[in-house]
């Protein structure tokens, strides 16, 4: 996996915690919290989006983001486990994976823009 890559999956780990954060935030440091995890996540978004297409960034963004939060509230909060709520997450999960395969990164040109 490159750098871009994983500037999207760490992207979405933020995007867990802030809407996990926005769900449970109580307190200021509880929110200021959850609002740099808003920033850190979009800013990684953003970046990857520059040489990545961003389409598949969001998508990939959102459904990495969706599964873990799925997970997290099952794990850490005691969500009911649904065996069609996690057959649909892998489903999720192929498509993920199947957006990623597919994409190519963009070229830079030495003046930073695209070729």
């Amino acid at each position: 996996m490159n750098k871009t890559w994983l500037s999207v999956v760490v992207a979405a780990l933020f995007e867990v915690g802030w809407v996990i954060g926005l769900k449970h935030a109580s307190g200021w440091l509880e929110w200021g919290g959850t609002l740099v995890a808003i920033l850190v996540s979009f800013i990684l978004m953003i970046m990857a989006s520059r040489t990545l297409p961003v389409g598949t960034v969001y998508a990939v963004f959102v459904g990495l983001g969706t599964t873990g939060t799925v997970l997290a509230e099952i794990l850490l909060f005691g969500a009911e486990v649904q065996g069609s709520k996690l057959l649909l997450i892998g489903v999720l999960l192929l498509g993920v994976v199947g957006l990623k395969i597919q994409s190519k990164e963009k070229k830079q040109g030495k003046e930073g823009t695209d070729v």
